[in-house]
């Protein structure tokens, strides 16, 4: 029996698919800021990979002062109202908070950041502005968190900023790949029209870069280009059967369902292969989409899953179950996918070995692929003296220059998959670098 039932409404959908971390109200947000402990040398802000000064913007909401507390945020982090809702702050600034320490409730960090930059947003308050033109002009390949966190920053230093994005909307993964239930698709495009107000950058839309010739081009109208191409699209398997229908790629079906909502159908029984955050989203939202049967299945044991564990007691919480130290072997079916073949496996010395004879099929009407990302090393190899390592990610020396002096990158697309706050930080240092290094 499902734990929710499908969605055929777009209300249906948002009741199924209702925020982890709703909106504060005013009453709300001033009794959580009251309870902070303003720590010195606060734990929470080392946690933080954008280094927000947590203790700073919580007293700023708390005397009322939401307009700073909102400039403290944006000041170290672009990205401020999004992070507030899908940083994985459980194991982040709010992991780290000292209460955590005497069994009490940790600040909630992430909803009183979410709070003072939505008032922002909403007023349209002006807390940016662009420096004072200094003639040169940088390119942004990406409008993904890398990509405009840098923009932001690099209009902040005085340049003129083009971002050239394949797809039809900013913010990459946070519109695109990240679970309904973590941020609203109107809440992400509200960030990104006020950080484009406030700074006046230009995003060119549906302009994907294909071709050696449009690189030259750039590369001879901009002093710099930035890449912010993050990742492409879910990696391959090589199993027989894989392009069965009903089988897809995590970040593909996310993306669909970020797109069309109730739209979207699964199976009845859906089997999700991996053990990351994804797979978690995945098999989660496969439930609340009103799967009757949503089977996770890793090749490893429970404990060695790569997702966090809040994540796994999320999917758990929709009625997900787990299947573990299971390797698919091959995808079957007619034409349509019908099961799942599987060898059992186990751990020794750290690898995973298959068990001789120990093969079983378990049936299922859909299989979502959670097994990562592939590197964009086709458009990658377009840019002449570029070096990829053997993971296929950009080589980079700390300020985020590559091999070739022009170009500039951070986030995914140099670290292989890390969160939307890891991106807007390191975009942010990159752009300074790109700063230094044109002066």
């Amino acid at each position: 029996m499902a734990e929710f039932s499908t969605p055929t409404t777009e209300q249906e959908f948002q009741l199924n698919f209702a925020q982890l971390k709703p909106h504060m109200n005013r009453t709300e947000a001033l009794y959580e800021s009251s309870r902070c402990l303003f720590c010195f040398d606060a734990p929470c802000i080392k946690a933080c990979p954008s280094g927000i000064d947590i203790p700073q913007f919580i007293r700023q909401i708390n005397s009322g002062n939401d307009t700073g507390a909102a400039r403290t945020i944006y000041e170290a982090n672009y990205f401020g109202n999004a992070c507030g809702k899908v940083c994985p702050t459980e194991v982040l600034c709010e992991g780290a908070c000292v209460y955590n320490l005497q069994d009490v409730k940790p600040i909630e960090i992430g909803r009183l950041q979410s709070f003072a930059t939505m008032q922002a947003i909403e007023q349209n308050k002006k807390i940016m502005r662009p420096g004072e033109a200094n003639g040169r002009k940088v390119a942004v390949i990406g409008a993904g968190p890398a990509g405009i966190s840098a923009a932001c920053e690099l209009r902040t230093l005085g340049y003129e900023v083009d971002v050239y994005e394949a797809k039809a909307r900013p913010s990459g993964l946070t519109v695109y790949g990240v679970a309904p239930y973590k941020i609203t698709n109107e809440e992400t495009l509200a960030e990104m029209d006020y950080l484009q107000g406030q700074l006046g950058y230009r995003v060119h839309y549906n302009s994907p870069i294909t071709s050696r010739a449009e690189l030259q081009a750039l590369e001879h109208k901009y002093d710099a280009i930035f890449l912010g191409i993050g990742l492409g699209r879910t990696s391959e398997l090589g199993l027989p059967g894989e392009d069965r229908i009903n089988v897809m790629g995590a970040v593909e079906f996310i993306a669909e369902l970020r797109q069309h909502h109730h739209e979207v159908a699964v199976g009845r029984k859906v089997i999700v292969l991996g053990g990351g955050n994804t797979a978690m989203d995945a098999a989660s939202e496969s439930a609340r989409l009103g799967a009757e049967d949503v089977i996770l299945a890793y090749r490893r044991g429970k404990e060695e899953m790569g997702a966090y564990e809040f994540e796994y007691d999320l999917a758990k919480g929709v009625g997900v179950k787990g299947l573990f130290n299971v390797a698919p072997v091959e995808i079957v079916g007619n034409g349509h996918v019908q099961g799942v073949k599987f060898v059992r496996t186990e751990t020794a010395d750290g690898k995973v070995r298959e068990v001789p004879g120990s093969e079983f099929i378990e049936p299922c009407d859909m299989v979502i692929k959670a097994t990562g990302q592939a590197k964009q090393t086709e458009f990658l190899g377009l840019i002449e003296g570029l070096k990829l390592d053997a993971k296929g990610r950009i080589v980079a020396g700390e300020n985020g220059q590559t091999t070739n002096p022009k170009y500039f990158t951070s986030g995914d697309a140099m670290n292989g998959g890390a969160e939307v706050v890891n991106a807007a930080a390191e975009a942010k240092a990159t752009a300074r670098a790109i700063h230094a290094y044109l002066q």
